[in-house]
């Protein structure tokens, strides 16, 4: 079987990739020259991954799956969530968005968050979606320097460090990306 994942993250791509069956050909959307940039303007995680897995499968007429992920903190009522990517506007660094983010929780004790992700699986035309969830707190400063986005900020429930002092390897066994990715993989080992 022949699948595309909607990502222009080749790391995310290259993770994948080395966890699927041997009967999966993964593509990358280099792979069908797709340089659109495909559309993110749902209101939910669940809707931007569909939409975007759909517009793939839609457009190029190959099964496909996309992922969209958010940060969910308590304080905030759920923010940045869908709009976490963009939360200090519309193209900020991940120092922008960590800045607004731990400015807008400011003292408040309350520093319940998850990350959460999910994956939307097309095949023929039909959509599986795949959840994956982990919980942890909002720290009041930024530590660490390895992975991206929110990670210097974001402490795993039952760690005592935060994602970005994490080895890529620790946090890709537990994180939300990874529990999604293997109920997907789980999936297709059983349809493959």
């Amino acid at each position: 079987m022949e699948l595309v994942f909607a990502t222009h993250n080749k790391y995310k791509f290259e993770e994948v990739k080395n966890k699927l069956p041997v009967s999966i050909n993964l593509l990358s959307l280099q792979d069908i020259d797709c340089n659109d940039d495909v559309p993110e303007t749902g209101k939910t995680i669940e809707e931007n991954a569909s939409q975007k897995s759909f517009f793939i499968y839609n457009k190029f007429k190959i099964n496909c799956f996309a992922d969209d992920t958010g940060l969910e903190v308590d304080a905030l009522n759920g923010k940045p969530g869908v709009y976490s990517a963009r939360y200090a506007g519309e193209k900020p660094t991940f120092l922008e968005n960590m800045n607004k983010l731990l400015n807008d929780v400011g003292e408040n004790p309350n520093r319940n968050a998850c990350f959460r992700t999910v994956i939307s699986l097309v095949i023929d035309g039909y959509e599986t979606q795949f959840e994956g969830k982990i919980d942890g707190q909002i720290l009041s400063e930024i530590t660490g320097d390895k992975g991206f986005g929110y990670d210097p900020i974001f402490k795993p429930n039952n760690y005592e460090i935060s994602f970005a002092q994490m080895e890529l390897y620790q946090k890709n066994e537990i994180s939300h990306r990874a529990l999604a990715t293997e109920q997907l993989i789980k999936y297709l080992h059983e349809i493959t």
